[in-house]
């Protein structure tokens, strides 16, 4: 996995949430508190899906095979998508049942400063975590917003440890606003609300995390601006006119297939065309350079196809308004 992938952020809060895991347990047993159990769950799934990003980079690196010629790159979404389902059923489902019982059967907390005290620890460990994500993500989103980063980023690692790790400071947060209301009142039914609410957080975060891998399995073109690079670089020479229309397709995070079909000059030899699409092939290697799969398909721009509409994938012929020179 490369270095966009998050590797440092995902080591950082694999460590972080198995040192909170053991804490938290460790609470558990001497506290009776149902928020700490399912917290404690909470950062050993946490745990888990780390290791599944881990997994899934390493297997992404898998050179191509005849049954799988453009590689193993979308492993990453296969296990980021996995991630989302560990974190909604043992996280989250299992948050909402232990909150459950507890406010069916509230019982007051026993030795108090065993969860405050390992909460306050969990804090700051995860902290230390989602800064590092933070930092890891800040390299790579340059002007986006952070929900244009979770929602538009190519490889999944960093917006889930994004989400997983500010996920795990909300729940804590809520954990000692549960104990701490507990101890308060002495009625445990407090513990369990906020354990109620630590799995409905985990749930809603696994829900987006779904959505947005789901979409990265169902296939993502390469963003506008990158599209707009990959147009420019193909009709920068003389035999390539323009683009009549052009798909792209991510075959992994660091991966793109291109897909166009090119006006060329109607009076060019078979020879320069074919030079022509070598070249072009370069400049867009040259302006994305993880356009490592492409395809040009020459073709003489026709007006009367294009006039057939505007839109420039279903008009064969190409675009509506026609390339500077043809």
């Amino acid at each position: 996995m490369s270095a966009s992938g998050g590797t440092k952020a995902i080591v950082a809060a694999l460590l972080a949430n198995l040192s909170i895991a053991v804490a938290k347990f460790v609470a558990f047993v001497f506290s009776g508190s149902s928020s700490m159990l399912a917290e404690s769950v909470h950062s050993l799934a946490d745990s888990g899906n780390q290791g599944l990003l881990l997994l899934g980079g390493k297997r992404a690196q898998r050179a191509a095979t005849p049954q799988h010629p453009f590689g193993y790159g979308r492993e990453r979404y296969i296990y980021a998508f996995l991630v989302s389902i560990v974190l909604f059923s043992v996280g989250g489902m299992f948050a909402l049942y232990e909150g459950y019982e507890k406010i069916k059967h509230p019982h007051e907390i026993e030795h108090w400063y065993w969860p405050v005290g390992v909460l306050v620890f969990a804090i700051i460990a995860e902290t230390f975590s989602f800064r590092t994500a933070i930092k890891e993500s800040n390299a790579l989103r340059g002007k986006k917003s952070w929900r244009e980063f979770v929602r538009h980023a190519k490889a999944p690692e960093l917006p889930v440890v994004l989400l997983e790790d500010l996920g795990a400071l909300v729940g804590l947060i809520l954990a000692l606003g549960g104990v701490g209301l507990a101890l308060l009142t002495g009625d445990g039914v407090w513990d369990g609300i906020g354990t109620l609410c630590i799995g409905v957080l985990l749930i809603l975060i696994a829900l987006v995390l779904a959505a947005e891998t789901k979409s990265l399995l169902l296939g993502e073109a390469a963003g506008p601006e990158a599209e707009q690079r990959i147009e420019a670089a193909i009709a920068a020479g003389e035999t390539v006119t323009g683009v009549i229309h052009m798909r792209t397709l991510h075959l992994g995070p660091e991966e793109l297939l291109v897909a166009a079909k090119i006006a060329v000059r109607h009076d060019g030899t078979a020879g320069e065309i074919a030079s022509a699409i070598d070249a072009a092939e370069a400049r867009i290697r040259e302006a994305v350079p993880i356009a490592r799969v492409i395809y040009l398909e020459p073709d003489i721009y026709s007006e009367t196809e294009a006039a057939k509409g505007p839109d420039r994938e279903a008009s064969p012929g190409g675009p509506s308004t026609p390339p500077d020179a043809h």
